[in-house]
């Protein structure tokens, strides 16, 4: 394992696999180098690129600083840029997507940015998210209920009563409560994207790197919806549809895409 030192002075852990061009690997919600799809991807496409993997802060064996806010997570990617020689591709899944897009906004370096099914909710194919979600998630935090939080955020994704029940017994949950006091972040990083609404597209009208935006065949239709919005709201982008995928994407149907247009 290897370290960048964050603008703030975090220090943000990673690893790199392969070689040839570089490559970021942006982590979703809950997951990091040691516990989540990240490491199959990098498996993946580490035959044609190198592949950086990092921790996000407060994961993994990054650190983290308060007060958190999202820009600080940019300057992350941005010490990682430098790491990388100071150009990479971003790959972002779920709320990775939109921090990847968010840091090409407002970074130099990102050559493409390859992205899966940001969460949004952009229209009425899904209730909007509640406003008091992201205080009752942070109250969670600070009290230090990290089962709870885990199981809120598993409900408000779309997981039945009991599975969450069924899931809070089983070991990967202990792996999820420790990652728990960044569910917050993401939340940050989604901004006021889960209204139901049109995004604006204002928020990444700097980004210069093309981008492919992707979802999954049998992903609900309101994370295909977004995804197709994100798409329309790039300024350089393409729409891709991965057949039989859900929000859970396949390393060995996600990295041919990847490869392809990268």
């Amino acid at each position: 394992m290897s370290a960048v030192t964050s603008a703030d002075g975090t220090r943000i852990g990673f690893e790199t696999s392969g070689s040839g061009p570089a490559v970021i690997l942006v982590d979703g919600a809950m997951t990091h180098r040691g516990f989540g799809p990240s490491g199959d991807l990098a498996a993946a496409l580490s035959d044609a690129f190198t592949v950086y993997r990092y921790d996000r802060r407060g994961r993994g064996e990054s650190g983290d600083t308060a007060p958190y806010e999202p820009r600080r997570e940019v300057e992350d990617l941005a010490a990682l840029l430098q790491a990388a020689g100071g150009s990479a591709a971003l790959v972002g899944v779920s709320s990775g997507a939109v921090l990847a897009a968010d840091a090409a906004d407002a970074l130099p370096g990102v050559t493409k940015l390859a992205l899966y099914e940001p969460p949004f909710i952009v229209d009425g194919t899904h209730a909007p998210r509640p406003e008091a979600f992201l205080p009752e998630m942070e109250a969670l935090v600070a009290a230090g209920d990290t089962g709870g939080a885990v199981k809120k955020f598993l409900r408000s994704v779309g997981m039945p009563g009991f599975a969450v029940t069924i899931m809070s017994v089983l070991p990967p949950f202990r792996k999820m409560r420790a990652t728990a006091p960044t569910l917050p972040y993401d939340l940050r990083v989604l901004g006021d994207t889960g209204r139901g609404q049109p995004l604006d597209a204002s928020r990444w009208a700097r980004i210069k790197a093309p981008a492919l935006v992707m979802d999954g065949g049998k992903s609900p239709q309101y994370m295909r919806n977004a995804a197709a919005a994100l798409s329309a709201a790039l300024p350089d982008a393409r729409y891709r549809t991965l057949p039989g995928q859900t929000h859970i994407v396949k390393a060995s149907v996600l990295a041919p895409a990847v490869k392809e247009f990268l």
